[in-house]
């Protein structure tokens, strides 16, 4: 990600009065973001924007209690930027199934749905003037996501509620302040935990929408959208994955079958056999972390089982909301810790067995057939298993002429070709291959007191 990008972030705006409550809906989970009033109207709004999913959707369960409320229809809106940092075809393709799949179960909930290309603050706005009595969001933590609410809260004349779902516990109720590592931060997500881990209410409309005036251009399936968006179509779709919620649920479904009873002991396996696969879907937030934590709850499977995985989707995923939230400096180098920064740049005169540029990197040309492999597989996949993302970064930076360097290199590649890049889990786990989250190890050349990392584990996973 590029140093021009990193820049703080002023603090979203805040309503001095409290949203109107909707029984079963935690109000932790609920802000207001402008001071404007609910006013008479044709419809309320909700601007889909991070949970883009129909079911277990926070957001949307409180934008149709607030239209029930207000005796309207629901009108959902998104909009379609040809613009998000880093964004491929990969990446849109994805997308795009999910919100097919979620425009046909809005419309059989009664609610509207319309799908626009534009900027999505501004599609929002458009939709909302029509007739909005009131607009209701969900959460983001990435600033791009943060100024798009900003926009909007300032533009609108009716109330902007913005809903979090895409966490288990509200990262604010969780902590007030950036976390040091998952140790700093468990602890207290533990105990919110089983208060936060139940379903949002599912409400069904009062008034269903037709909403012809919202008619608008909505590609209907995904080789259209891309036709019609004007994005970098040089890393095409993940051959192994499909979006949208019944593709989530049927791996959901398969790991707590298959999978789970043996996540304690083997979760580390570097070919990754037992990852649940699901960081993608979560990423676009087609399913929710609390869909998937009580299925895990549910299941027949050891306790410590369970507790190994809701670890990795609660703990560690969350202690990148956290980061990103609080760290406007998240996808930079200054984003470091001051002891990771200080030691890697007294070592970056060090002498480097092997020195790589960019292009070697992008196109797996390096003396590793391991690193060239887990390269190749994430350009071709849009995905690696955890022990092999650690080795992927690692090396990046063992063999490139600075830190530095290494660091833009890695977040590059990461979010150009993972389909769960560019979102929390994708900077922090970029940045924990550099320190962050993590403690200070015995020296070595180049890492400093960074942690290193060797290939002793991965060996069998070379095929070249």
């Amino acid at each position: 990600m590029a140093s021009a990008h990193c820049r703080g972030a002023s603090p979203p705006l805040l309503a001095s009065y409290a949203p109107p409550p909707i029984e079963g809906m935690e109000p932790e989970r609920i802000r207001v973001l402008n001071e404007r009033p609910i006013r008479p109207g044709a419809f309320v709004l909700y601007w889909m924007q991070q949970s883009q999913r129909a079911e277990h959707n926070p957001a949307l369960e409180y934008a149709i209690g607030l239209a029930n409320l207000q005796r309207l229809p629901l009108v959902v809106a998104f909009g379609l930027t040809e613009t998000f940092p880093d964004a491929t075809a990969r990446a849109y393709a994805f997308m795009v199934e999910g919100l097919i799949e979620t425009r046909a179960a809005l419309r059989a909930r009664g609610c509207g749905f319309v799908l626009r290309l534009g900027d999505p603050p501004d599609v929002a706005l458009e939709v909302a003037r029509t007739g909005a009595a009131a607009v209701v969001t969900d959460r983001g933590y990435l600033r791009i996501q943060r100024e798009w609410r900003r926009r909007l809260a300032t533009a609108l004349d009716v109330a902007l509620f913005e809903v979090e779902g895409d966490v288990v516990v509200p990262v604010e109720t969780a902590s007030d302040h950036e976390e040091f590592a998952a140790r700093t931060l468990r602890p207290k997500l533990l105990r919110l935990r089983d208060r936060f881990l139940r379903p949002a209410p599912r409400l069904q409309p009062l008034a269903v929408t037709r909403a012809p005036m919202l008619a608008g251009e909505e590609p209907v399936d995904s080789a259209t959208a891309l036709r019609l968006i004007r994005t970098d179509s040089s890393v095409p779709p993940a051959p192994d994955f499909r979006g949208g919620r019944s593709a989530a649920r049927a791996l959901l479904r398969r790991f707590t079958n298959e999978h789970l009873a043996a996540y304690a002991d083997e979760r580390s396996d570097p070919a990754g056999a037992y990852a649940s696969r699901l960081s993608p879907y979560l990423h676009f937030g087609q399913i929710s972390p609390v869909e998937i934590a009580r299925t895990v709850q549910a299941a027949s499977a050891p306790v410590a089982a369970q507790e190994a995985f809701l670890e990795q989707l609660i703990v560690r995923r969350e202690l990148s909301m956290n980061f990103t939230h609080f760290n406007d400096a998240y996808d930079c180098w200054d984003g470091l810790p001051t002891w990771a920064r200080e030691t890697l740049e007294a070592h970056a005169a060090d002498p480097r067995a092997f020195v790589y540029d960019a292009e070697a990197w992008d196109e797996g040309r390096t003396h590793d057939p391991l690193w060239n492999d887990i390269q190749h597989r994430l350009r071709r996949e849009g995905w690696l298993p955890n022990m092999q993302r650690m080795y992927w970064g690692k090396k990046i930076l063992e063999w490139s002429a600075s830190p530095r360097e290494a660091f833009e290199i890695a977040m590059r590649l990461n979010h150009r070709y993972e389909l769960d890049g560019r979102d929390p889990n994708g900077f922090a786990g970029v940045a924990w291959c550099f320190g962050k989250h993590d403690r200070p190890w015995p020296a070595r050349p180049v890492f400093g007191t960074v942690r290193s990392m060797g290939d002793r584990k991965l060996r069998g996973l070379i095929k070249s």
